[in-house]
């Protein structure tokens, strides 16, 4: 199975690009009132001897239209000035045109006068003008590298619910197509996307009016902006890998638009851990840019709205307010010297030969379904993706809208509370053909229609399920302890794994269940069954009647937890292959593949402490730059990249 890797296409070729999103120092927002061409030289010398060659910059509009048919000559001049500086330098800018939201506040063009951004005739037209003739002063100087309409719009179209419920995605999408056709009319030929951080329904289960499967059809890029708090660190980590993970729509790349953090909310220590993390496991799932937040601290604008009141906003930067980088700017700087040794460009993901499914009711407009069915979607099938990267599986995510693929070994469907009819029919029909299906049941964690909308439950996996209508059947322990009954993959019988419960009083439930055609392969600390597996033709369907998922994805610091052995021992029943693993599930395997044939191995730490591991090869040897490697230590949260050579 294929698994998103594109490239971000331009008449320069494939692109990977690394750099940052800037603001200079001399004004934040306002830096183009008080424009100054040697900071600004200086500031981005500092980002390209740091191996970045990209940033993103921000037409700031009340200062660019000062009225709704003119542009102010002298912020053009010096945005001129900006991009003759990139290329000194051999640098290049993403612009964006409609920057009205930044850093905590909104900020109108003084002409608006509360008019709609999307739906208003004559304020959309205005805007499309803007960006044409933007577009038309700038759309030939070789430092630009593509272009963005925005800069997270839905904050700026509704501050307080960030578009949800409130923009209507019809007008959203027209009014987006008017400003690329802008773009285009004004003589931009660069790659074009949105700026609206990708926050829709697709990725999150709310809809904000900006959909993701509606813009696919009009941008080059998707561009996610990633600044999620989570109670879980390898949460946090893995967070933004399976947004990308999620942005495998219409074939289009992914660039990380925007991450980051501020100093005031973390050790710089630990803020160049979490820079690592980001940055490598966003290549792993997939990501072929990566911009961050942002170049440079602000403290001489402390009294200067944004930062007079959102004063953590000062401290985002890979640089002090001195130009001295950080730890942070030195991650980059290596991340920098990995993407030139693999020649990214070149490189792609393995295939996958399994699926991890994610219901189609995280987006769809189903009739009465509660907004909670959504956003359970995206919990519990990050937890599986958590749980697959500490199995070292290599997972397609893979979205029950457009289809399951038909070519897979394993189908893992995480703590779905509903899939449609015909799925759960496909699913059948490919175990029956030789797959092995995972499912764990799960019934939400709210009360309406409580329970699993799984047909033929029973005869599907081997069961006669024991549940009372309206009611559920209570996790009354805190932990729920599998002892298994058989050999189930690596985990041998009278083996053990215990998990954390966590639940809502709807959600803490497990399935009451007696075999009839499935095997009992793990049972609870009360004797029931806890892991039932139903041979089916070549294949077989493995139930478990604990939401092992949904408890995880509810307890904080849990990771890692032993839903891993699990999918591990999954693999080991379906024939999946895992190239490349180790035996401690707080180090991740990744690998991507060179055109040339060239193998690239990542071994990624999870833990605060040093760690010693020793890689098991289905074939050939790790090499490093003094030889072949048996024995790697990574020191805390780590990244180690070797060559496979089989």
């Amino acid at each position: 199975m294929r698994r998103q890797a594109a490239k971000v296409e331009t008449a320069q070729g494939p692109q990977a690009w690394l750099g940052v999103n800037y603001w200079s120092r001399t004004g934040g927002p306002h830096m183009w009132r008080h424009y100054d061409a040697q900071i600004v030289r200086e500031e981005l010398a500092t980002m390209r001897e740091h191996g970045m060659t990209v940033t993103r910059s921000f037409f700031f509009w009340p200062d660019f239209m000062p009225t709704p048919h003119t542009l102010d000559q002298t912020m053009v001049d010096r945005y001129a000035d900006f991009l003759d500086r990139h290329a000194e330098l051999g640098m290049q800018t993403i612009p964006t045109f409609i920057v009205g939201h930044m850093s905590g506040q909104n900020w109108d063009p003084a002409w608006r006068d509360g008019r709609d951004i999307f739906g208003d005739v004559w304020f959309v037209a205005r805007q499309a003008w803007y960006v044409r003739e933007l577009t038309t002063r700038f759309a030939a100087h070789p430092s630009i590298a593509a272009w963005l309409l925005t800069n997270e719009i839905p904050i700026y179209g509704d501050r307080r619910s960030r578009g949800i419920g409130t923009l209507d995605a019809e007008a959203v999408t027209s009014w987006a197509q008017l400003l690329i056709d802008a773009v285009r009319a004004g003589g931009g030929t660069q790659p074009v996307s949105i700026g609206d951080g990708a926050w829709g329904r697709e990725i999150t289960g709310t809809d904000n009016g900006f959909r993701v499967r509606d813009l696919s059809e009009l941008v080059d890029f998707h561009g996610p902006h990633v600044y999620r708090m989570e109670t879980d660190l390898v949460r946090q980590h893995l967070g933004a890998a399976f947004i990308c993970e999620l942005l495998d729509i219409g074939g289009k790349p992914v660039v990380m638009e925007e991450f980051g953090l501020t100093s005031d909310y973390v050790s710089e220590e630990n803020a160049a851990h979490y820079y690592r993390q980001i940055l490598h496991n966003t290549l792993l799932a997939g990501a072929t840019g990566w911009i961050t937040w942002n170049n440079t601290d602000y403290d001489a604008q402390f009294d200067v709205e944004p930062y007079v009141h959102h004063p953590f906003e000062m401290h985002f930067g890979l640089t002090d307010h001195h130009g001295v980088p950080k730890k942070q700017a030195l991650e980059v700087k290596k991340f920098a010297s990995v993407l030139e040794r693999i020649d990214v460009t070149r490189t792609y993901r393995p295939d996958a030969e399994a699926a991890l499914v994610v219901s189609s009711y995280l987006e769809a407009d189903y009739p009465f379904t509660q907004p909670a069915d959504a956003t359970a979607v995206v919990a519990n099938a990050r937890q599986g993706y958590i749980a697959a990267r500490e199995a070292d599986l290599p997972v397609r995510v893979t979205r029950e809208l457009d289809g399951l693929p038909e070519d897979g070994k394993l189908y893992i469907v995480p703590c779905a509370k509903q899939l449609l009819a015909p799925t759960w029919r496909q699913l059948v029909r490919l175990a029956e053909g030789g797959a092995v299906v995972y499912a764990s049941y799960f019934v939400g964690d709210h009360s309406y229609q409580r329970g699993p909308w799984w047909p033929d439950l029973d005869t599907t996996f081997g069961v006669r399920k024991q549940l009372t209508y309206g009611l559920v059947d209570p996790i009354v322990d805190d932990e729920v302890t599998m002892t298994f009954q058989q050999t189930f993959g690596a985990i041998a019988p009278g083996d053990r794994l215990t998990f954390r419960v966590a639940g809502t009083e709807n959600s803490r439930a497990y399935l009451p269940v007696v075999p009839t055609d499935a095997d009992v392969v793990a049972t609870d600390a009360h004797g029931r069954p806890a892991l039932l597996r139903r041979r089916a033709g070549g294949g077989a369907l493995v139930l478990s009647t604990y939401p092992l998922e949904h408890m995880a994805a509810g307890s904080a610091r849990v990771n890692p937890e032993p839903t891993h052995r699990i999918y591990a021992a999954l693999c080991d029943e379906a024939g999946v292959r895992r190239d490349v693993r180790v035996h401690d599930p707080r180090i991740h395997v990744g690998r991507l593949i060179h055109e040339d044939g060239r193998q690239w191995v990542w071994l990624v730490s999870q833990s605060s402490e040093e760690i010693t591991i020793e890689p098991v090869l289905t074939a050939g040897v790790l090499t490093d730059d003094d030889g072949q490697v048996s024995t790697v230590r990574l020191a805390p949260y780590d990244v180690r990249v070797l060559e496979l050579r089989v």
